[in-house]
């Protein structure tokens, strides 16, 4: 590709997976266009946690999460909810989930998603400082809070893991945590400290910013609506809503949540639906951190992000359509409350956005099975962040029809 720059790729989708993608294409020769019907990272990358998450690969359908799924539904504040009448198109979904969280598969998962968190921090770390952005990445980590022993030992299943995969952490008692952070209430007991898992100081301009290097590089932003496809023996060109064709010799879908109306127009299905998640911006929180912080048994994250203090977690099932229950956002302020007495509560903003989520948790970073030209960069669930730097690595390997760094067998399309 590199010698080649008459080649024509189209990405569909402008936030940090698309971005990334475009940008690692342009610069290894072709001319890219980048395509969404918002502005660059209007979509989930505005409202994400900011986290480099490499710690947080664990397939969610696994049997500890089964047990406990009847109650967390039946619980008006509970960490999943499924609208009630989105529920019967949930159903081919749910049983893939569960399929895939049978005992003989689990490993083979967790390795799939270890293999990319592995290398996740250090693609991050070199993409930013490409764009000169390497100060906007903390160098402090993240804290999983417990309020009791009992808390932690129920948590072993994820420490467990990470010593199987080799990421380092530390178990913290609560003088050590409080010397830390000391606005973290006295209840919390323990504590652990995962230290690379990063925070971003604005996922909403890094992508800003990752569009503007790719624009000086040469690249163009087409602001659309895409309506089909032309294709012959192979894909040959993107079709925008009122008739527009952009002619492409690669079409790359890193449309996230909406990758799957996509890949409709395709004839080639996907599972891939929304968990929607919610946040809450604090711009006044009255309160420092020096680390981003998780509870795992309150299922809330808090990190500092975007001038001020952001509060997330929970997940919706109710599809791309639906209005926001801002309610689901209020869940998560009360209890990061519980670990942060003293957090004000004031000069807020509260968002609503859509991860991409595949029934094993894991990406698809693969070509079409169907259409030559065609590949796909999607269903990174809550690792779109994390994974978007290393995604641009694998995927340009790819489509230049280089060896890529790591085998991407287990990423394919077709492997539902």
């Amino acid at each position: 590709m590199q010698q080649n720059q008459s080649r024509r790729s189209v990405v569909v989708g402008a936030g940090i997976i698309g971005a990334a993608i475009a940008y690692e294409l342009q610069k290894r020769g072709a001319q890219v266009t980048l395509v969404d019907a918002d502005a660059p990272g209007r979509g989930a990358s505005y409202g994400n946690m900011a986290s480099i998450a490499v710690t947080e690969f664990m397939p969610v359908s696994r049997p500890s999460v089964w047990r406990q799924t009847p109650g967390w539904l039946l619980h008006p504040e509970g960490p999943i909810r499924v609208s009630p009448g989105y529920a019967t198109r949930l159903i081919p979904w749910f049983v893939r989930f569960f399929w895939a969280g049978r005992p003989a598969k689990l490993r083979e998962l967790e390795a799939q998603g270890a293999v990319l968190c592995q290398r996740s921090l250090a693609d991050t770390e070199q993409l930013m400082a490409e764009i000169g952005l390497s100060d906007q990445l903390s160098t402090s980590g993240c804290l999983s809070l417990y309020a009791s022993e009992a808390e932690l030992s129920a948590d072993r299943e994820r420490l467990d893991m990470l010593d199987r995969h080799g990421f380092d952490y530390e178990v913290m008692d609560c003088t050590a945590l409080h010397d830390l952070e000391p606005e973290i209430a006295p209840n919390i007991q323990k504590a652990v400290l995962l230290p690379d898992n990063r925070t971003v100081r604005d996922p909403h301009a890094l992508v800003t910013r990752l569009v503007e290097a790719f624009v000086a590089l040469g690249g163009a932003i087409q602001r659309a609506e895409v309506s089909g496809f032309a294709r012959a023996e192979c894909i040959t060109g993107v079709r925008l809503k009122g008739g527009r064709l952009l002619k492409a010799d690669d079409v790359i879908l890193a449309a996230g949540a909406f990758t799957g109306r996509l890949s409709k127009l395709l004839s080639e299905p996907i599972p891939l639906e929304t968990e929607r998640g919610y946040h809450t911006q604090i711009n006044a929180p009255g309160i420092g951190l020096n680390h981003s912080i998780i509870w795992p048994a309150m299922a809330f994250m808090v990190s500092s992000t975007a001038g001020g203090i952001r509060v997330g977690g929970t997940v919706e099932m109710a599809g791309l359509d639906a209005d926001p229950d801002w309610r689901r956002s209020k869940i998560t302020v009360k209890r990061a409350r519980k670990a942060l007495p003293n957090l004000q509560i004031e000069d807020v903003t509260e968002w609503m956005g859509h991860r991409p989520a595949f029934p094993d948790t894991v990406p698809v970073l693969s070509a079409s099975a169907k259409v030559p030209g065609v590949y796909y960069a999607t269903g990174h669930g809550h690792l779109g962040l994390t994974y978007a730097a290393t995604t641009a690595r694998l995927m340009g390997q790819l489509i230049a029809g280089e060896t890529p760094d790591i085998d991407l067998q287990p990423y394919r399309v077709d492997r539902f």
